[in-house]
């Protein structure tokens, strides 16, 4: 080949000639031109080439020279390869014209023609140039030079198809040549070569960079293992199996010693009642049968307690007359008793106080505000990320507004409303969705987009980001970028021709705003051809993606929103046309959608909180009354049934004699049922509801508190905390009632005078009528037979809360600072929740112990004046009641008479409270296993309505967009105008920090697997300084005539030149002689200005004009960052596995530099706690706990106590934990103050039990001989006073609240609330009804017997003689319920 000979068309280059003859001397000019283009290899010789072509091949390195000559390996490879080519007088060996063609001026020029290449220089020649990098398009030189080529083969394959942007003729490159032809062999230059001319830096060439340490990956396991099992989890399970199997064998021992024991005594002695009961007491665990407390039916217990008489007491009668006294009880129970007779005396004058009180705290709803801002809902205003954000958005601007697209084809329904740990959408379930008709039709969609106009009369052109300046191209990544926007030159055959050469070499298809367009960026789901190759036709989705620029400028950001608003309208409109119009399903989301979307109230389901009520007042108002101590009376089922069978004596003739009376007028026939007074008397709907606006009206005043206190309601607030504070605060409605019946049954009309020891020590005790206190310390001589047993409503109402109120104020104390504790959470939503939660919880404990005990006593004084509940004002007339026998009610409800008659001797036998603690040990066991399986994040779909239009984006965006998020490396505090500074950042020149940013951005990601950086970093400083290279003559250039000014983009060449042309020391890798101070911010300046073109793609306008930050002078650079891209990230582990990485790298850099460099990424602010929030599980439940002790360890009087309490809440919370990751619960802000509520209300199902356990002692010390006897006693004792108040009145209630949350449309509420509460509860009911029990029975603490009730058995007991069954019953003494 030798000169030109025309051109192919008007607009195409010159082709060569085809050339037979001899290789010709060059004249001098050629020959200089010669030198200059293709270097010292052409200085002497014949050539094949002339003046023409050289020209034409320097422009053609010219266009390539910003690319690649970073790396002079692969520069100069280039350059020999394409002078061999064009000038070689070696042409004949190694090219083979093998078609011609005829030009437009009639000449014949080549057409085609093969190139051999020997394979080892081809494969040199592609390594040298494979990682070269273009860091302003965070790609690589070769996906614009080579097309992406993975080999030589694919690299010069496509170097040398015809096309208009590349080679004017088809040039092949056969593997094999044929024999009269001997390939292209030259020594390919190396990067890692110690020759300047060809060594290039690490960034370009991966050989010559320093080996990074291994690093921990961010998601990785437990580092010590056996097996599967972390050593943790191992440990454990070695532990208890050996435990279990201890138990197993003492247990064996310790049975067959006792039954040779009892074998021997058993011969000896001669009777079995002659025997120590002593002797028979000892058991594994706990002390002997409590078979005696059963009813007298129970046949199989006799055997047990036959060996228990009459003199076998456990008692000291020293120690039984002089109880200990704990003085802080008795205080409490003092002061609660002043305050009820309060309440219950003047219950008008209560409410007056009361509700005055809450309605000032109400007048706080003046300042009622809704936080909405996810930002400002979800980020600590002290974090980091949040901080460094607004730095972020300050110097170089708020990241860009997306709104993106999804395009599918309509393939079957898909679950999407309920995606929390897996993708929604299957990739592969769908149809391809590219097709002439699809892409038609929505080349006319976005036309429609590009015409939307706001009501203002913005349209896309005026909002979007545009990288040119004002007058360049909106950034729209799309398909149709590939064709231009238009399909016109296109067809049906064609049109897919098109877009598989655009995806696989997407430089050939630059789209308005000159930046190539990856496939990953326009297509998803993209399947694999057995061969490796992406089928790009048969992709399932299309991604749009339209990025509006934003701004701190309020009216900038409002015209940006405005248009985004038109949009969505237009967008929800189409996606519910699309379908039926071109069979497409559209998924998008706009600027604007996640903050609408979040904010909707479709969470707030007011019908479920209107149920949840509902359901909660039946229960209440039905549950309270059921209780009422009253003479034995028919039911409404046993009434109706009665009143049927009688009914049709109404119309048979009657053959009694007017004489005959009937005694019995419960067979009388009656036309209306007779319904058992306490249908109507006995309820307590009125109480209930009450009760139920009490709650409302807590939650109300502390809304209104905290909201005078400035803190904002937010959505969660508004949605939970109703459900939270009815399933809490209904518990003391319960415990005061119940207890109320049981004073009722003991000190009411009603109440038996022998026939009834209640559980407990609660003997009846008669006050004096001046209502003097009875815990008043006294050691008078009362000689209480001789007093009445009735008491006022006002005093059974006072002892009432004297008795509970201790133990409400326990639960309250722990529960308010619990909550509280959550506000330690720097989250503002999940602090504001928590504030609220304490509240609430504290302000309706307050009304309980006033108001609710006002509205006890006048309840209590209608129900014993017969008036009818609800409607008072009516009175019932009283019935005759004929006394033939003593009533057999014991005042125990069914629930306590189970517990008395089975639960508590079951659960108190020794081989069961083996069982107990084997089977809780190994659930706790479990439990700690399980919790090292827990997940961090949270699924930002589940706090958006379940109906959202988002949640099938965010599928979608799992499933599809193959794209990592955008990550920034900020630099700031380096002055960068010194060498030194310079060289901290930079990585393309030799002098360059081997730690630089730009370095160790590349070490890491060489190692993406831990860094999570996928792309190549944008450098500016490395493109600047390579601005400033004079053989890029098209970039940096100054005026011939004054070096001072600056060319511009359309001076003429003539009279302009490069920067540093004949600069002394010469512009060089080394980085000697290149700017520093005022000069570098000089050229700085002019750099940042100057357009980014084709000539010159190294200037900085479009690719680092936000990269930089100045001061106001403009002489500092106070802040830049260097831009790069994470690896696609799909699940919540990723994002935190990202956001540890990027901060790990910054922190390492910052060290070894000395300068300031922090990650920055838009989804950063919301992921910071996930650094924090297993220190933070750590501290605020280690605060609560130890909370926990401290209070119950003062409340009950015993350390011991206090100490058990807190180990069994640990535990119960330890149980939720080990749950979580069972129910696909992760751990993050809004779990974690779950997990503090769980802790407070744990200890609501713990109190009233310890403390009925406390308060049932005897004084015996705790080594005491009879000690464990004395604390089987003490606990049965306290599971038939308050078990049932904590079944009925706690568990229960806290189960309907929190089951009707399983109905809600909200994944959240249903995930993070109706899971975790459901297992709280129960977790809650069982450790606090079974397992405390048995801990508390085998060391608890040394009971405090009341003081009331001291006095009162032991007057009962001097006087009549009486012995307490329980502690000393015997086969005559039983006594049934």
């Amino acid at each position: 080949m030798r000169a030109s000979c025309g051109r192919k068309g008007i607009f195409g280059k010159p082709l060569p000639c085809p050339y037979d003859g001899q290789p010709e001397e060059p004249d001098d000019t050629t020959r200089s031109l010669l030198r200059d283009v293709c270097g010292p290899a052409f200085a002497e010789g014949p050539v094949c080439c002339t003046s023409d072509q050289l020209e034409i091949l320097r422009d053609n390195f010219d266009q390539v020279e910003g690319l690649i000559s970073a790396c002079p390996a692969c520069r100069n490879n280039f350059r020999e390869f394409y002078c061999s080519f064009t000038c070689s007088p070696e042409q004949s060996t190694f090219l083979d014209i093998t078609s011609t063609q005829n030009t437009t001026t009639g000449q014949t020029a080549v057409k085609s023609l093969d190139f051999f290449v020997a394979e080892k220089y081809g494969q040199g020649f592609f390594n040298s140039c494979k990682d070269v990098q273009v860091g302003s398009a965070n790609s690589y030189a070769m996906d614009l030079i080579g097309g992406g080529a993975k080999n030589y083969s694919s690299f010069f394959k496509f170097m040398g198809q015809e096309r208009a942007i590349g080679s004017p003729f088809q040039i092949d490159f056969p593997l094999a040549p044929p024999p009269e032809f001997s390939p292209l062999d030259r020594l390919p230059r190396n990067c890692a070569d110690t020759d300047l001319t060809s060594r290039c830096t690490c960034i370009d060439c991966p050989d010559i960079c320093p080996a990074l340490p291994p690093v921990v990956l961010p998601n990785a396991g437990p580092s010590c293992q056996v097996g599967s099992l972390s050593c943790l989890s191992f440990i454990l399970i070695v532990t208890y199996s050996l435990a279990v199997l201890g138990l197993s064998i003492g247990f064996i021992i310790e049975r067959t010693i006792r039954s040779r024991r009892e074998k021997t005594y058993e011969r000896v002695a001669l009777s079995a009642e002659t025997a120590s009961p002593r002797i028979h007491t000892r058991g594994l665990v706990g002390a002997g049968s409590l078979a005696q407390y059963i009813e007298e039916d129970s046949a199989g217990t006799q055997s047990e307690s036959r060996h228990l008489g009459r003199g076998a007491s456990l008692l000291d009668p020293i120690e039984t007359v002089q109880p200990r006294q704990y003085r802080l009880n008795n205080l409490l129970r003092a002061g609660f008793y002043r305050l009820g007779l309060f309440a219950a005396s003047s219950p008008w004058l209560t409410f007056a106080l009361v509700f005055l009180f809450v309605g000032l705290l109400n007048i706080g709803w003046k300042k009622f505000e809704v936080e909405t801002d996810p930002v400002r809902l979800w980020v600590s205003p002290s974090s980091e990320s949040k901080q460094q954000k607004e730095f972020f958005d300050e110097n170089f601007g708020p990241f860009y507004r997306t709104e993106q697209i999804f395009v599918t084809s309509v393939g079957r329904e898909v679950e999407t409303g309920y995606n929390v740990s897996m993708q929604g959408i299957t990739v592969g379930n769908k149809a391809p969705v590219l097709s002439w008709s699809h892409l038609k039709y929505w080349m006319d969609v976005e036309a429609e987009i590009r015409d939307l106009k706001s009501p203002h009369g913005y349209t896309l052109s005026d909002v979007c980001f545009k990288p040119a300046g004002p007058h360049g191209a909106c950034v729209v990544q799309s398909v149709g970028a590939w064709y231009g926007n238009d399909l016109e030159d296109y067809d049906e055959d064609t049109w897919a021709e098109q877009l598989q050469l655009c995806a696989e070499s997407p430089v050939q298809c630059l789209p308005d705003f000159q930046q190539p367009l990856a496939p990953q960026y326009v297509l998803g789901g993209v399947p694999m051809h057995e061969s490796g190759r992406e089928a790009y036709l048969e992709a399932e989705a299309l991604v749009i993606t339209y990025v509006v620029s934003d701004s701190l400028d309020p009216e900038v950001q409002a015209k940006a929103m405005e248009w985004e608003v038109v949009l969505r309208d237009y967008l929800t409109e189409l996606s519910q046309r699309s379908g039926r119009e071109a069979g497409l399903e559209i998924a998008f989301s706009t600027g604007v959608s996640l903050e609408e979307e979040i904010n909707k109230s479709a969470n707030t389901d007011v019908k479920i909180v209107v149920l949840s009520y509902l359901a909660m007042f039946i229960y209440v108002s039905l549950t309270l009354g059921s209780g009422t101590a009253t003479r034995e009376e028919d039911g409404v089922i046993s009434s109706l049934t009665e009143w049927a069978r009688n009914f049709p004596k109404l119309f048979t003739r009657s053959s009694v004699t007017s004489s005959s009376i009937s005694i019995d007028s419960s067979t009388t026939p009656r036309i209306f049922p007779r319904l058992p007074r306490s249908l109507f008397v006995g309820s307590k709907f009125t109480l209930g509801l009450f009760g139920i606006l009490l709650v409302i009206l807590s939650v109300s005043t502390s809304v209104g508190l905290f909201s005078f206190l400035g803190v904002k309601v937010t959505l969660i607030i508004a949605e939970v905390i109703p459900f939270l504070v009815l399933a809490v605060g209904v518990d003391n409605v319960f415990i005061l009632v119940h207890e109320l019946d049981r004073q009722n049954f003991l000190h009411g009309p009603n109440a038996a005078t022998h026939n009834y020891q209640g559980p407990g020590f609660s003997a009846p005790m008669s006050p004096t009528n001046s209502h003097r206190s009875p815990f008043d310390s006294t050691h008078d001589e009362i000689d209480t037979a001789s007093m009445p047993l009735y008491l006022s409503a006002e005093e059974r109402v006072a002892r009432t809360l004297a008795k509970m109120g201790p133990s409400i104020l326990l639960s309250t104390i722990t529960e308010t600072v619990a909550f509280g504790l959550g506000a330690l959470v720097p989250m503002p939503a999940v602090r504001n929740f928590a504030l609220y939660a304490a509240g609430s919880v504290f302000l309706n404990a307050v009304l309980q112990v006033t108001v609710f005990v006002s509205a006890l006593s006048l309840d209590l004084r209608r129900y014993e004046s017969s008036r009818i509940d609800c409607f008072p004002c009516v009175r019932l007339p009283s019935r005759i009641a004929l006394s033939d026998a003593p009533t057999t009610n014991t005042g125990l409800g069914r629930i306590a008479r189970f517990i008395r008659k089975y639960y508590a001797p079951f659960l108190l036998k020794p081989i069961v409270k083996g069982l107990v603690l084997v089977i809780f040990a190994g659930v706790f066991v479990a439990s700690v296993i399980s919790m090292q399986h827990i997940q961090l994040g949270f699924d930002q779909r589940l706090a958006l309505p379940s109906e959202s239009y988002l949640v099938s984006y965010f599928d979608s965006l799992d499933a599809y967009l193959d794209v990592g998020p955008p990550v920034y490396f900020v630099s700031k505090d380096i002055d960068v105008t010194q060498r030194a500074g310079q060289q901290a950042l930079c990585g393309r020149f030799t002098t360059c920090s081997d730690s630089s940013i730009a370095n160790r951005l590349e070490g890491e990601r060489k190692r993406t697997e831990s860094s999570l950086i996928a792309e190549p970093s944008a450098s500016w400083i490395d493109d600047f300084l390579g601005w400033l290279d004079p053989a890029k003559e098209a970039c940096c250039r100054v005026r011939k005539a004054n070096t001072t000014i600056f060319c511009g983009e359309r001076d003429s060449p003539r009279l302009c030149q490069p920067c540093y042309k004949d600069k002394q020391p010469a512009w060089n890798i080394t980085m000697v002689g290149l700017p520093e101070n005022e000069e570098f911010m000089r050229y700085l300046k002019q750099w940042w200005i100057s357009p980014t073109t084709e000539s010159c793609p190294l200037a900085g306008k479009a690719s680092f004009g936000s990269a930089l930050s100045l001061d106001e002078s403009g002489s500092r650079v106070t802040a830049s960052h260097f831009r790069t891209f994470h690896s696609p990230l799909k699940s919540q582990q990723d994002f935190i596995d990202a956001f540890a990485a990027a901060h790990r790298i910054a922190d390492e850099i910052s060290e070894e530099t000395g300068a300031t460099v922090f990650p920055y990424s838009l989804f950063y602010v919301f992921f910071d706690q996930y650094a924090h929030i297993i220190a933070i599980t750590q501290e605020v439940l280690g605060l609560g706990l130890a909370s926990v002790l401290i209070v119950t360890a003062l409340m009950l009087g015993s350390w011991r106590s206090g100490s058990i309490v807190t180990g069994v809440v640990a535990l119960t919370v330890v149980t939720v934990m080990g749950v979580m990751s069972i129910w696909g619960i992760s751990l993050n802000a809004i779990s974690l103050v779950n997990l503090v509520i769980s802790l407070g209300v744990a200890v609501e199902f713990c109190a009233h039990i310890a403390r009925a356990f406390m308060s049932a002692g005897t004084g015996l010390p705790v080594d005491h001989p009879s000690g464990q006897k004395e604390r089987d006693e003490r606990m049965w004792t306290a599971l038939v006073d308050v078990g049932p108040s904590v079944l009925s009145g706690i568990t229960f209630t806290k189960l309907i609240g929190m089951s009707v949350l399983a109905l809600t449309r909200s994944r959240l509420l249903e995930i993070y609330y109706f899971r975790m509460w459901l297992t709280l509860i129960i977790s809650g009911a069982l450790h606090g009804l079974v397992l405390l029990p048995v801990v508390l029975s085998i060391a608890g603490g040394s009971g405090f017997p009341q003081q009331e009730a001291d006095e009162e058995w032991m007057s009962n007991a001097i006087r009549s003689e009486y012995e307490y069954a329980p502690f000393l019953a015997d086969d005559e003494s039983l006594s049934s319920d």
